[in-house]
C-alpha cells in the first residue's frame, strides 16, 4: 500500500452497528479512532431527528451506512420500508456527510444485477436489478453518490461473519449447520453463483479504500466464486460434517423475488486504485470456521 494510514485519531460513526460487517468495522478501528456503533435499536436510520442528534453528538469524520433492510422476500411485501431504508435515509446520510465535510461509505449489493449473463459484472456494468430490494439498493446507491460527490459506494455478496446475523437467524454457514442438525439433509440451489465473503476481510478491505481515498463504486469480494451447493459443500466438509446436499434449481415462488443467477463481482477497480485482492473464498471460509468453532476438530495420529 502506498502511505502512511489517515484514519487513525478520527471520529467514526458506524450505522447499523449489531451487524456482521459494522461489528468486524467497529473492532478494526476502535482502538485508532473514536468509533460510535449505534445499534438499529439505537439508531434507525430512517428517523432524521434521531440521525441528526447523532450527527451533533458525535460529529463524524467517516460514517459508514452498515444499516440496510436486506430480507430479500419481505422487502417485495414491505415496499415502502425497503426504499425508506435503503434509499430515502442514505439520501439523508448523504447530505449531512456533505454538509459536515466527513467521508461517507454506503454498503451495496451484487443483486442491482440481472444476473442473465456468464462472465462476472464490474463497476462499469449497467445495473438490472429484479427485485424491490435490488431496485432500492440501487436507489441508495445513486443517492449516496448524487447528494455526497466524494461517497463510496462498496458493492459485494455472500457476506458472513463473526458476529453472525440476527436478523436472519445467524449468517449462513451458522445457518446450514444449524438445519443439517435438525433436518439430517439438504436442498441447495446450485445455479446460483457468487463471491461469498468473509466480513473482516471485506472490513479490512474497506478501511483501506478509505484511507486511499477511493471514491465512487468499488466491488469489494473474496476471490474465487461458486455456487450456493458448492458453499454449502465446503462448509460441510470443513464442519467435518457427512451429508447429502442435494443440488436443485432455482424456483421463484409466486410474488417471491427475483434472485440474480450470476451474482460474481469483478474487482477490476480495486486493481486499479492500488488495493490487494482478497483471499480465496474457501481460505477465508476455513478461517472463519476455525475461529467460531464450526470446524472440525484435526485428527490425531
Amino acid at each position: 500500500m502506498r502511505g502512511e494510514p489517515r484514519l487513525d485519531g478520527r471520529t467514526v460513526l458506524i450505522t447499523g452497528g449489531s451487524g456482521q460487517l459494522a461489528s468486524d468495522l467497529h473492532d478494526r478501528l476502535r482502538e485508532a479512532c473514536d468509533v460510535t456503533a449505534p445499534t438499529r435499536a439505537e439508531l434507525d436510520v430512517t428517523d432524521d431527528a434521531v440521525v441528526a442528534a447523532a450527527f451533533e453528538r458525535c460529529r463524524p469524520s467517516v460514517v459508514f451506512n452498515c444499516a440496510a433492510f436486506h430480507n430479500v422476500e419481505v422487502c417485495e411485501r414491505e415496499e415502502d420500508r425497503s426504499f425508506d431504508v435503503n434509499a430515502r435515509a442514505v439520501k439523508r446520510l448523504a447530505q449531512r456527510c456533505a454538509d459536515g465535510g466527513a467521508r461517507f461509505v454506503h454498503l451495496s449489493t451484487n443483486y442491482v444485477f440481472g444476473g442473465d449473463r456468464a462472465d462476472p459484472y464490474g463497476e462499469e456494468d449497467l445495473p438490472s436489478p429484479r427485485s424491490i430490494y435490488a431496485i432500492s439498493k440501487l436507489a441508495g446507491e445513486h443517492a449516496a453518490l448524487a447528494y455526497c460527490p466524494d461517497a463510496l459506494v462498496v458493492r459485494s455478496s455472500g457476506l458472513y461473519g463473526e458476529h453472525g446475523s440476527a436478523s436472519k437467524g445467524g449468517n449462513f454457514v451458522q445457518r446450514m449447520i444449524h438445519r443439517v442438525r435438525e433436518q439430517g439433509a439438504l436442498k441447495m440451489v446450485a445455479d446460483q453463483r457468487l463471491r461469498p465473503t468473509y466480513t473482516a476481510d471485506l472490513a479490512e478491505a474497506i478501511i483501506a479504500a478509505v484511507e486511499w481515498d477511493v471514491s465512487g463504486l468499488l466491488h469489494v469480494t473474496n476471490s474465487g466464486s461458486c455456487s450456493w451447493h458448492e458453499f454449502t459443500l465446503a462448509i460441510m466438509e470443513t464442519a467435518g460434517i457427512e451429508v447429502r446436499v442435494e443440488p436443485v434449481r432455482t424456483v421463484r415462488a409466486p410474488g417471491g423475488a427475483d434472485r440474480p443467477l450470476n451474482g460474481v463481482l469483478s474487482s477490476g477497480r480495486a486493481g486499479e486504485a492500488g488495493l490487494s485482492s482478497l483471499r480465496s473464498w474457501d481460505a477465508a471460509l476455513e478461517d472463519y470456521m476455525a475461529g467460531a468453532g464450526l470446524a472440525a476438530e484435526p485428527s490425531v495420529r
